[in-house]
């Protein structure tokens, strides 16, 4: 066993817990899984593979993964999504890694392969899509944020070549209907940003992005950007919609600030 903790955060996720755990049970020198109240069978699929199983009122996602965190005791943390799956060429990466005598970084990120359904897209910047994921513990902790959390470590940060595969979506409604959610999340975050601004915080930056021509502009530059430049074209009518949803993604997260910021004015 290495000297690493996987901790995960997880609410009603028997779809792929199962075989998140089973990935990573060989070689996890302990497995910690913060529950937030799960009504399925998540809790009880974590403790066949000798799961940790602790409970957790919802804090947010950053509170919740760094209370997760706190009850790590391995020299070296795997944070992972209840979604996400170590691939077999990245658990030998991370075995040379953490084997060896001395690590080059505090940190490393890990590329992800993202999954709608049961088929990925390779492209149009849904890949590599690399997150900080592994790192010393005590030299990393999640930002606070309402949605799209990361890590920041005291230290150096790599890049391992090895993927993560991340079944986030059952389909593409699941991943609109995802999307929209945090759009949502993301346009408060905006709102409370300009809204101290405005009353003479000046560390919260205004937002530029709450007008109509950039409603119009901005989505329609972010879909040609990723469909055209980044070749999203070469996912095919799968990277078309998954590009068409994302596009909507940015007007929305547009729209939902410019009726925040209205509301607050």
């Amino acid at each position: 066993m290495l000297d690493l903790s996987v901790v995960i955060i997880a609410c009603n996720e028997e779809r792929i817990i199962g075989k998140t755990l089973e990935a990573v049970a060989p070689f996890a020198g302990e497995i910690i899984l913060v529950d937030s109240g799960s009504t399925d069978k998540t809790v009880e699929i974590a403790r066949q593979y000798k799961a940790q199983c602790h409970h957790q009122q919802w804090r947010g996602y950053a509170a919740q993964k760094n209370y997760a965190l706190s009850l790590a005791t391995k020299k070296w943390i795997l944070s992972l999504d209840a979604d996400e799956i170590v691939t077999e060429p990245l658990t030998r990466e991370i075995t040379t890694l953490l084997s060896a005598s001395t690590q080059s970084y505090t940190g490393y990120r890990i590329p992800r392969l993202l999954y709608i359904g049961d088929k990925s897209l390779k492209h149009g910047g849904f890949y590599p899509d690399a997150q900080l994921r592994l790192f010393q513990n005590g030299k990393g902790k999640f930002i606070e944020r309402k949605v799209h959390e990361s890590v920041e470590v005291d230290g150096t940060v790599g890049t391992l070549k090895s993927p993560l595969f991340h079944y986030a979506y059952i389909d593409f409604n699941d991943y609109a209907s995802t999307l929209d959610k945090y759009a949502q999340l993301s346009a408060q975050e905006f709102a409370e940003r300009e809204h101290k601004t405005t009353n003479g915080d000046h560390s919260a930056p205004k937002s530029w992005r709450a007008t109509k021509l950039n409603e119009m502009f901005h989505p329609a530059w972010t879909f040609f950007y990723r469909y055209i430049l980044r070749a999203g074209f070469l996912d095919g009518l799968r990277g078309l919609k998954a590009n068409w949803i994302y596009k909507d993604y940015v007007r929305k997260k547009i729209s939902y600030l410019r009726q925040l910021s209205n509301n607050i004015r």
